[in-house]
């Protein structure tokens, strides 16, 4: 799923039109339909896209918060911040999409293996 399919799902969840959705958050429907059918990329600003998350009802901090913001940034075509702030991980970012590239992945198995990368990752790790 990419992200305009995302904040269009997340905002039909609550029950809104495109209409009531922006008149209720100050946002230009005609904007938001652009960023809905991926017509417009998400914004860079951070402050901006933190503000959506909240329209959306995400809770800063929460996986879902942290996923709604990584989507984001590959949507733009960047790896997330917190990816290139990792030496390791970053150093280990070639094998990964050359598997990825190469690889013929179920999306369950795509799943498990992202999962696991996470849990490698982790700070709660011990």
């Amino acid at each position: 799923m990419n992200f305009g399919e995302t904040v269009k799902n997340m905002r039909i969840a609550q029950q809104k039109t495109l209409r009531q959705f922006c008149n209720e958050h100050g946002l230009d429907p005609s904007n938001w339909s652009k960023v809905e059918r991926n017509v417009s990329p998400p914004p860079k600003e951070e402050a901006t896209l933190a503000r959506w998350a909240r329209f959306l009802g995400l809770e800063q901090g929460a996986d879902a918060w942290r996923d709604f913001m990584y989507q984001a940034e590959v949507s733009r075509g960047n790896i997330p911040r917190e990816v290139m702030s990792d030496a390791a991980l970053i150093s280990k970012l070639p094998v990964f999409l050359r598997t990825v590239r190469g690889a013929e992945l179920t999306e369950e198995q795509l799943d498990d293996f992202i999962e696991r990368v996470r849990e490698a990752h982790s700070p709660d790790r011990t």
